[in-house]
C-alpha cells in the first residue's frame, strides 16, 4: 500500500482529497499538513511514497518546498493540486518531475486517473535493479501507452492541459478557435481536434457564432 501525505493550506480541499484518496484501496494517508515547513520536516523522518502538494500555501510554496526536497534527495513523487493554471506554473511543475498536475476544481475520475497513472510508472519498476537499454525502451513504451490509453488517438494530456487551462482563465467567456490557438500557441487544426473532443465529453460548451459580420464560427466556453 503506498503512502501519501496532503499538503493543502485550504481545508475543504484537503478534505476532499482525503476523500478521494480514501476510495482507492491501493493508498493510505499518514498525514496532512497546511504547510510546506512542517511536512518537509515530516518527510525528512518519515518513509512516503506520494504528496499531493497544493502551490500557493503560507511560509513557503509547493514549488519551493519540491525544489528542497529534490535537493535534500528525498524519494518521494508528487502530485500538485492547484489553482495555479498558467504556462509558467505548469512549466516549473513538469521541471520538478511531478507525476502529474490538477487544476482546481477537478473531478474524482481526474483525480484518480492521476493515481492510477502513479501506480503504472511505479509498478513497471518495481523489483528491477539493472535494466538493459531494451526492457528500458519496453517500460517507457509502456507507460506511454498506458497514459494514451486514457484519451482517444491524437489526444495527448499534455496538450488537452495546455488548452484547459487557458480556457479556465476565461471561465464564462466565449472563445473562438483562432483566439485559443493564439492563446495556447498550438495550431488551428489541433485546437478544433481538441475543442471537437471536449464538447463531445461535455467539459466545453460549444456553439455556432453567425454574429461574426461574416463567415460564422464556432466558438466555446467553460462555466
Amino acid at each position: 500500500m503506498y503512502k501519501v501525505l496532503i499538503i493543502e493550506d485550504d481545508p475543504m480541499v484537503a478534505m476532499i482529497n482525503e476523500q478521494f484518496i480514501k476510495k482507492n484501496k491501493n493508498f493510505e494517508i499518514v498525514g496532512k499538513f497546511g504547510n510546506g515547513g512542517s511536512a518537509l520536516d515530516f518527510l525528512e523522518n518519515n518513509a512516503v511514497d506520494l504528496v499531493i502538494l497544493d502551490v500557493y500555501m503560507p511560509k513557503m510554496d509547493g514549488f519551493e518546498m519540491l525544489r528542497r526536497i529534490r535537493n535534500k534527495q528525498i524519494a518521494v513523487d508528487a502530485i500538485m493540486v492547484t489553482a495555479a493554471n498558467d504556462r509558467e506554473a505548469l512549466e516549473e511543475a513538469l521541471h520538478l518531475g511531478v507525476v502529474d498536475y490538477l487544476v482546481k476544481p477537478f473531478t474524482f475520475d481526474r483525480f484518480q486517473m492521476a493515481l492510477e497513472k502513479y501506480m503504472a510508472q511505479n509498478n513497471a519498476l518495481k523489483d528491477v535493479d539493472t535494466l538493459s537499454q531494451r526492457s528500458i525502451d519496453r517500460i517507457i513504451d509502456n507507460f506511454r501507452k498506458k497514459s494514451e490509453e486514457l484519451f482517444p488517438k491524437g489526444i495527448q494530456e499534455r496538450t488537452l492541459m495546455l488548452i484547459m487551462e487557458h480556457l479556465k482563465s476565461s471561465s464564462g467567456v466565449w472563445l473562438t478557435g483562432d483566439e485559443i490557438a493564439e492563446k495556447t500557441g498550438l495550431t488551428g487544426v489541433t485546437i478544433r481536434r481538441y475543442m471537437n473532443y471536449l464538447a463531445e465529453t461535455g467539459k466545453v460548451t460549444g456553439e455556432m457564432n453567425y454574429e461574426t459580420g461574416g463567415r460564422p464560427c464556432m466558438r466555446y466556453k467553460i462555466e
